[in-house]
């Protein structure tokens, strides 16, 4: 009986261990079903431990995103929609001089009582700063979907390549947030 029982934790020790992976749960999302990027990871960096890769935060104040109807400001009945930016995720990758990071960010759209289905382009902006200097800065377009029920949607926000210096101080932090600017609309 205590062989038995031996052999049965033996067992559960080795299935635990099969089901480690180096990659962090990104929001429920794999980005390569493949397998092409673990292999392309191999020849070209080391994957980072994700506490050795700098945090996202999301900006004061820059997490959520309002659009009014034609010359309405700030009037809850012409609202088109509303974005709101939400959960974060990273993950690092190294090579001889770099650091590379995938960031992602799960957010969300609410359609407003003057809002209509399509797709809108929201415009947010990853950045990463150590201390005061900027390492990195770009603002994406991002098209976005309205649902045609008039409810809400969510989506996944996603920016490869974010290069920063291999040698980056601890005090790194990959900043996310809506850049205001003029809302932008495609069908």
């Amino acid at each position: 009986m205590t062989i038995r029982r031996f052999l049965g934790i033996s067992l559960l020790a080795v299935v635990a261990g099969c089901n480690q992976t180096d990659k962090p749960a990104d929001l429920g999302v794999t980005s390569d079903p493949s397998g092409v990027e673990t292999a392309h990871q191999q020849q070209t960096g080391t994957a980072v431990v994700q506490g050795s890769c700098p945090q996202v935060y999301l900006r004061d104040g820059t997490a959520v995103l309002q659009r009014y109807g034609r010359g309405a400001k700030d009037d809850p009945q012409n609202l088109a929609y509303q974005v709101t930016l939400a959960d974060t995720t990273r993950r690092c990758v190294l090579n001889e001089n770099q650091l590379v990071m995938t960031v992602m960010v799960q957010g969300r759209i609410v359609t407003g009582p003057a809002g209509a289905s399509g797709t809108v382009t929201v415009p947010i902006r990853v950045a990463v700063m150590d201390g005061s200097t900027s390492l990195y800065s770009e603002l994406v377009q991002f098209p976005v979907t309205i649902p045609a029920n008039g409810g809400a949607g969510q989506f996944i926000f996603t920016q490869d390549n974010v290069a920063i210096p291999g040698g980056s101080g601890g005090f790194t932090k990959v900043y996310v947030g809506f850049e205001d600017g003029p809302a932008r609309k495609r069908n």
